[in-house]
């Protein structure tokens, strides 16, 4: 997979017209495989539901679902001292960040490259239908994908995807650009779980050459006894943007709870695993949970990265906000 994405980059150096994409096949010896036609990619606008797509970072082919609009609170970017307007701010730790709208996308993986790419393919999840359940179900192979890495891609194949929900979702029309048309059945999946998918804030920053982003997304509340449980589950992106390899050694959380407690949650690696962000393999992404017995609160931290020099140092996990909304109904992921 890291040989696809490292051979569309150079061809994308190269020039901006078509080029033949290859894809890698993991049997018993490799071969490639061509898959499309690669496009040129959108400096403006946005991407239309049904087009087909590498991602820049990960290498995986994907489809495009439907976008969001999120604000970017991005703590690399100074902001003027004289902006008077502050509604779209993030005032969680020492300094103001100005949120700035981007556009990002829902994306179904391919299954075919799943074995294959650093990121959860279990990712989105959703709480039980019952008011007392604590248990969690996810949808495997959706993930969301920032705008600047997408690569569009064409080809003539119907079934171009391989993805449960791929064709109940999308049909073909060779006519129509892109090929790929939503069907009744994911405008009304996405009308039915738009509070539960939504992706409204970003949050990103840098530390020694590795950008840490984080998303945020409210789950739900549950009655546990006389108590109200509310849930969130946050995606984590790292990526490293220097030339040292660098592995990720420790987590550090700290959890605010509007009710007044402070967590701190201290532990090795990431979801059982130290990752290595190198540059051949720069970047890895997961998706964890945490509940509150409150409406909202606050998290931040540091990761604890050593570089292939031996040079330890901590990488700080921008601070989020933790907010609920109103829950119109509960999720319903059936088909």
């Amino acid at each position: 997979m890291e040989f696809v994405r490292n051979l569309v980059g150079c061809n994308l150096k190269r020039s901006f017209l078509k080029a033949s994409i290859i894809h890698l096949q993991y049997v018993r010896c490799i071969r490639l495989a061509e898959v499309g036609k690669l496009e040129t990619p959108k400096l403006q606008g946005k991407y239309e539901t049904g087009q087909l797509i590498l991602h820049r970072v990960f290498g995986y082919r994907g489809v495009i679902l439907f976008p969001w609009l999120a604000r970017v609170y991005d703590r690399d970017i100074s902001n003027k001292k004289d902006e008077k307007d502050n509604s779209n701010f993030n005032s969680v730790g020492e300094k103001e960040v100005k949120g700035r709208t981007h556009t990002f996308y829902q994306v179904l993986i391919d299954q075919r490259d799943c074995p294959y790419i650093r990121a959860q393919t279990e990712a989105v999840t959703f709480l039980g239908n019952h008011e007392s359940s604590r248990s969690l179900y996810a949808i495997p192979g959706l993930d969301y994908v920032a705008h600047e890495d997408v690569l569009p891609y064409t080809t003539n194949e119907k079934a171009a995807l391989q993805h449960e929900l791929f064709d109940k979702f999308l049909t073909y029309h060779p006519d129509k650009e892109p090929c790929f048309v939503a069907q009744e059945t994911l405008r009304t999946w996405q009308k039915k779980n738009h509070p539960w998918l939504e992706l409204s804030d970003v949050h990103k920053e840098t530390t020694e050459n590795i950008r840490i982003t984080v998303i945020p997304f409210y789950m739900g509340c549950r009655e546990s006894q006389t108590t109200s449980v509310y849930w969130w589950r946050y995606c984590i992106r790292l990526e490293n943007l220097g030339e040292l390899s660098v592995q990720l050694r420790e987590r550090h959380w700290r959890i605010f709870s509007l009710s007044g407690t402070l967590e701190t949650v201290r532990g090795r690696g990431v979801v059982g695993q130290e990752p290595v962000l190198s540059k051949a393999l720069p970047a890895f992404q997961y998706s964890s949970h945490v509940s509150l017995q409150a409406p909202s609160g606050h998290m931040w931290g540091t990761f604890r990265m050593e570089r292939e020099d031996g040079y330890a140092f901590d990488c700080r996990i921008p601070p989020f906000s933790l907010e609920s909304k109103a829950e119109p109904s509960t999720p319903n992921v059936e088909i």
